[in-house]
């Protein structure tokens, strides 16, 4: 994505007569401002996504002083909507049946069973003494 995303939800909380600031607390810093259209701020961004084409929108808020005057603008998806665009993830697929038969399980060896009188699993045969990580004082 490039620019600053603008949700349905943020417009709707916009009420004419706002001051800059607080158009600023809901919406973010505006991607374009002009010395020559200081009443004009523009906000735009593109919505891209590998294997769909780039989406761009576009809204402008206009001020009258340091009051909100109106808005205009391309239709602007919910967060929801856009969070599920954001979202690539394959829908899952259907796993495969797992099942070995008796052969398939006989290719491999089995494992020792421990006696019924030992308590402790046998010791590995290559035990490895390492010196103390801190020396004794």
């Amino acid at each position: 994505m490039q620019g600053n995303f603008v949700s349905r939800e943020q417009v709707q909380a916009l009420r004419a007569g706002m001051p800059r600031q607080a158009v600023r607390d809901v919406l973010g810093t505006p991607l374009v401002t002009s010395l020559f259209h200081a009443d004009r701020w523009d906000y735009a961004f593109t919505i891209r996504r590998q294997g769909a084409e780039p989406q761009q929108r576009r809204f402008s808020v206009f001020f009258m002083g340091d009051a909100l005057d109106r808005i205009e603008g391309d239709s602007l998806p919910t967060e929801a909507e856009f969070a599920a665009k954001l979202d690539n993830r394959r829908p899952p697929t259907k796993l495969p049946v797992l099942k070995a038969t008796e052969a398939d399980l006989a290719k491999f060896p089995a494992k020792p069973s421990l006696g019924a009188g030992s308590a402790q699993p046998a010791a590995p045969a290559n035990l490895v003494s390492y010196p103390p990580l801190e020396v004794a004082r």
